[in-house]
């Protein structure tokens, strides 16, 4: 059995005999892991740029009104032009295709949105830090390592050498 319908099945029989609760956070952790990838983009766009709305909407198929409930709701926050139009880029778009596969596959709220969406933001922002901490780590070791070949400069245990040779008068035998 391939792994997609090996997904379906664990997801069917959970739907079938667990909690709503234990059942949704199922559901979020399958949409968000597939193929081991935290958060699966859709491209539905080709190129770059910036997007009105009528086109946002038509690309998605979705009524503007929609799009604007969710700037309203502060789930999206297209840029202006000076003649106040919305333009979304391709960030706003790549917000855009999660906020829509968390309503339509997983059948979240509005307000289930915000809450993933801040959460989201907390996890890269926290994975961010400790990109920036293991890197600091690797200069850390890399510099102690090279101040190691000099066991004068920088030993972690300090070494003393002694000016006592083995056989000299005053040096401790061996039993």
């Amino acid at each position: 059995m391939g792994d997609a319908a090996e997904t379906r099945l664990y997801v069917f029989m959970l739907k079938e005999h667990a909690p709503p609760v234990v059942n949704l956070t199922l559901r979020l952790c399958v949409a968000f892991c597939r193929d081991g990838i935290l958060f699966p983009r859709m491209s539905k766009r080709k190129s770059k740029g910036s997007y009105m709305i009528s086109a946002v909407a038509e690309m998605y198929g979705i009524h503007p009104q929609t799009l604007r409930l969710y700037e309203r709701e502060g789930l999206l926050k297209p840029s202006r032009t000076e003649g106040n139009t919305r333009l979304y880029t391709d960030e706003d778009l790549q917000r855009l295709e999660f906020i829509l596969s968390l309503a339509r596959d997983l059948g979240v709220n509005i307000s289930g949105m915000a809450i993933i969406l801040q959460m989201r933001e907390r996890m890269e922002e926290m994975q961010r830090q400790i990109q920036e901490f293991v890197k600091y780590i690797q200069d850390e070791v890399l510099s102690r390592a090279s101040a190691a070949a000099d066991p004068a400069k920088g030993a972690i245990v300090p070494v003393r050498r002694t000016g006592i040779t083995p056989g000299a008068p005053g040096a401790p035998r061996r039993r």
